[in-house]
């Protein structure tokens, strides 16, 4: 996956008004099952994983007995004993070689209890990207935007399928035959978009599935999309990446990221609920999002100081990118009692001791940075 096949911009805005294809196979897709699947994934998930319907999937999270995030994933239930997960591509080998410890009771998995082992030892775990999964492999590509249905629909399918993907609302999911391939279908994506979709398909279809959607979304204004495009329209859309607004180098929770409410703590028991429970007593920031004042200004990057209006830092930038009109937009970790949208702030685009000498040393034809204003918007787009 490149990082675009033409420009940013220009796919970020294909997808916002036409639709946008990703080749994300890179990511892990699991699979757990069995009667003892979903039991023993309410144990490793901070969601209500029992709470799902067949056909339907959810955000959840990955967290040690610390509370710190392993990694955020979709779980899809797919039957009443067959559950699929999507992980992040740099967590794979992480991810997988935890689940597996867990399952075998060869980690610590509570605290308060160092010597109990987690619900449904007796679950199946299959890496679905494995080749010897055989003919039930799959691999991941999303095809979002408005015009996403249209476009796959376009591949052709019988008219009971066809009922079926139309009626999906978001989040929901079915196994499908279009174009004659073999697909599980879903309404979900990283994108933002009310209409989205990500269709699961073995590994020896998918380029076949990926021209065929090319050639089928082609009058109808879709692109191929690369990593710099999924970057924009994820933070536009103030979607969490790990290792930016979760985990990485500010260790940063859930709550942090702002998605609190997707870690059920009225569930008795989880890895890392008591963690996660005492970390909240204490934690004074949060995840927002802000947008740039003026076009035209350097981009912010991980780290890069976030200043109130009285000079005092009040925090630190996670991501930025590109909007579709055309501003710099980003999400930075800061105080909760000065995350309030509206809120003005100013943002250094590289560290402040980059300004060289100190105020009082300054002669004429120096230059100092100085920070880019910006402000407080919604924490998702309304």
């Amino acid at each position: 996956m490149p990082v675009w096949y033409t420009s940013v911009v220009e796919e970020h805005l294909a997808t916002r008004q036409a639709a946008g294809l990703f080749d994300v196979a890179h990511m892990g897709v699991y699979q757990a099952e069995g009667p003892d699947a979903g039991v023993f994934l309410d144990g490793v998930c901070g969601n209500d994983i029992s709470a799902l319907e067949v056909g339907e999937s959810c955000y959840t999270h990955f967290l040690d007995p610390n509370a710190n995030v392993i990694d955020d994933l979709l779980v899809y239930r797919r039957s009443a004993q067959k559950y699929l997960m999507v992980v992040n591509a740099a967590n794979d080998d992480k991810d997988w070689a935890w689940l597996n410890a867990v399952r075998n009771g060869e980690v610590m998995v509570d605290r308060q209890r160092p010597w109990a082992r987690a619900f449904g030892r007796n679950v199946i775990l299959r890496n679905l990207r494995d080749p010897k999964e055989g003919q039930d492999m799959r691999v991941d590509i999303a095809l979002q935007g408005p015009k996403s249905r249209e476009i796959l629909l376009a591949l052709g399918t019988d008219a009971e399928t066809r009922r079926r993907i139309m009626a999906l609302k978001r989040t929901e999911l079915c196994e499908a035959v279009v174009g004659g391939m073999d697909l599980v279908v879903s309404r979900t994506g990283y994108t933002g978009e009310k209409m989205a979709f990500e269709l699961f398909v073995h590994p020896d279809q998918a380029v076949q599935l990926w021209q065929a959607l090319l050639e089928a979304g082609k009058p109808l204004g879709l692109k191929p999309c690369g990593l710099g495009a999924r970057d924009s329209l994820r933070t536009e859309a103030g979607l969490p990446l790990y290792g930016h607004e979760m985990g990485g180098q500010l260790n940063l929770g859930v709550a942090e990221a702002g998605f609190g409410s997707y870690v059920k703590t009225y569930k008795p028991w989880f890895i890392g609920r008591e963690a996660f429970l005492e970390r909240e007593k204490t934690r004074n920031s949060v995840v927002i999002r802000f947008r740039f004042t003026e076009k035209g200004v350097r981009m912010a990057h991980l780290g890069d100081p976030v200043i109130d209006r009285k000079g005092r830092t009040i925090g630190v930038v996670t991501s930025c990118a590109i909007d579709s009109e055309g501003f710099l937009t980003g999400q930075a970790l800061v105080e909760i009692k000065s995350s309030e949208e509206g809120t003005p702030l100013f943002i250094y685009q590289s560290a402040p001791t980059s300004a060289g000498k100190p105020p009082a040393e300054l002669k004429t034809g120096d230059r100092v940075l100085l920070p880019s204003a910006a402000v407080i918007i919604s924490r998702f787009p309304k």
